[in-house]
């Protein structure tokens, strides 16, 4: 009888023992009311201990649901079912026909040296093509060999694309050669941003954990492109996860200072067009990744409407944000680049149908051409270059209005694309593979992805509120002026337009005491590329800035 009462007495602390395990493990991973005091530091809030208990069941509910959504392990490539809409109420585009970019034939010879041609414009490269004075092997031989030779020290390559490429260009001598010309595209190598996705080759986006990574297929832009005749010759690096221009290979250099970065995120397109390496090459932007490498490098950048270029095939960063555009030589070659560029694919639902005609032939004594004088006369580093290019506006025949920007925290908002880029790269913070990121200081994709996960969804969506009221204010301050000009990085210009999806040309406008480039920005309506490309030809018309290339990539 004892032995029993014993072997009972041994059951009861077994059980009781489990219960009590079960207890703590089930205390470790509970939502407590201290818990949820302390998470409201977080926040900006403070509930008494009766709000408090009442919240428990309903967090600890959430928390289960979070768990069920991270097991489906959902794609970079989804988009969210809401979409950004940029159109404000009463929005009327002016709607009529495409017609293709024409342009009046230019007289062009091949140098004497035959790599000169690294320089040309596309327009002077498709004169040269269409009249057979070159064949499209012949330049995409010598650009890859350019990219061979500076590549390494411009650490702007990530893959060389070089048996597709001579493929496409050995088939556009062919058609040529039989009558077939596709257009001013027609033969013309470039390079694309690692961030597009081209079937057969890795897509990295300039990151480790994503460094072996092939789609089969090609994105929206790179097909777009082909169709049109364009010969992809090299993936170009990118600040990992577009930030930046630090890459899991190095850091992306500035063509006209090797001490400097180039800047990002779209780092190797801009460095590789400045250096001659590409004829033209496509980039993103969020939040002025194509102006501030562009500017940076002393190119042209064109940074389209939101909703006017696909990005299907192309890694998502914040899809409410998300542009491509081209860089290039000048603001003609972004028009003939974009024009291919532009338009649905019935894929990116946010693409809207509008058309496109690119008209140089303005008087810009007849605009009504807006500039943030605030901004202007603000003290920063390049503001006499940006003085001189207002005088030669004037010098022009325009007649420059001053005009102030909608006064709301705009730097706030950017909880807006912290929220979005967290949310693409979930899978990437949950599983620890953040850490192969070279970048790994505070102000860099680990650790935003990480203080991201604590944006309240609330938050997140009054941001948003306010980026309606911005998008009403623009579309009012916009039909005062038909374009303005605006430092290209100084103040919130450039995250405003972005977050209201206007669109931009940043053009070389001068140099720093150091020897590096500096820009100017045109911002126009939204949907109105056309304004904004005629509006800062007519500057490059009367300046050379660029024209100029760095000398020891000449």
């Amino acid at each position: 009888m004892s032995r029993n009462l014993n072997i009972i007495i041994l059951a009861c602390i077994i059980i009781i023992t489990g219960c009590i395990q079960r207890i703590n493990d089930e205390k470790a991973t509970a939502i407590t009311t201290t818990a949820i005091t302390k998470a409201e530091i977080l926040i900006g809030l403070q509930f008494n201990d009766t709000k408090r208990d009442s919240m428990q069941e309903g967090l600890e509910h959430n928390l289960n649901a979070y768990e069920n959504i991270r097991a489906l392990n959902l794609s970079n490539s989804v988009a969210p079912a809401l979409q950004f809409n940029p159109l404000p109420i009463g929005f009327s585009p002016v709607v009529s026909a495409s017609k293709p970019v024409t342009l009046n034939r230019l007289q062009v010879e091949v140098p004497g040296r035959f790599e000169d041609l690294a320089f040309y414009s596309v327009r002077e490269l498709a004169e040269l093509i269409r009249t057979r004075k070159i064949t499209s092997t012949e330049l995409t031989q010598m650009y890859l060999e350019r990219l061979k030779k500076f590549g390494p020290q411009l650490e702007c390559v990530v893959t060389l694309t070089e048996e597709l490429a001579l493929d496409q260009a050995r088939k556009m001598d062919i058609e040529i050669a039989t009558g077939h010309y596709r257009g001013p595209l027609h033969g013309i190598p470039y390079g694309a941003k690692d961030l597009l996705a081209v079937d057969g080759y890795p897509t990295t986006w300039g990151a480790e954990p994503y460094r072996e990574q092939i789609f089969d297929q090609d994105a929206t832009v790179i097909k777009k492109l082909d169709d049109a005749g364009a010969v992809l010759i090299a993936k170009l690096t990118l600040g990992a996860l577009a930030w930046g221009d630090v890459w899991f290979g190095g850091k992306t250099r500035n063509p006209w200072n090797l001490e400097q970065g180039s800047s990002g995120s779209s780092a190797g397109p801009a460095a590789a067009t400045a250096a001659g390496l590409v004829a033209f090459s496509i980039g993103s932007e969020t939040w002025g990744s194509i102006v501030s490498p562009s500017t940076r490098c002393g190119v042209t950048g064109l940074r389209p409407t939101y909703g006017r270029v696909s990005r299907t095939g192309a890694m998502a960063l914040s899809w409410s944000m998300d542009k491509l555009g081209p860089i290039c030589r000048n603001t003609t070659d972004c028009a003939l680049v974009f024009e291919a560029l532009y338009g649905p694919d019935g894929i990116d639902q946010t693409i809207i149908d509008l058309p496109f005609t690119y008209n140089p032939d303005i008087d810009i004594s007849k605009l009504r051409i807006g500039y943030l004088a605030q901004d202007f006369n603000e003290d920063y580093s390049t503001r006499g270059n940006d003085q001189n290019t207002l005088q030669r506006l004037r010098d022009l025949g325009a007649e420059l209005i001053p005009i102030t920007l909608p006064d709301y925290p705009i730097e706030e908002l950017a909880i807006i694309l912290s929220a979005e880029a967290a949310a693409a790269f979930d899978e990437l913070t949950r599983s620890g593979q953040d850490d192969q990121l070279v970048r790994q200081i505070k102000n860099a994709w680990p650790n935003e992805f990480r203080v991201s996960r604590f944006i309240p969804a609330v938050e997140y969506i009054q941001a948003n509120r306010v980026r309606r009221i911005l998008i009403q204010e623009m579309e009012s301050l916009m039909k005062t002026v038909d374009v303005y000009v605006a430092p290209s990085l100084v103040g919130d210009n450039l995250l405003l337009t972005n977050l209201t999806g206007h669109p931009c040309v940043v053009v070389p406008n001068g140099f720093t005491d150091e020897g590096s480039p500096t820009s100017i920005s045109f911002i126009g309506r939204l949907f109105d590329e056309n304004l904004i490309l005629a509006m800062a030809n007519k500057y490059q018309s009367a300046t050379d800035w660029h024209l100029r290339h760095p000398p020891q990539f000449k």
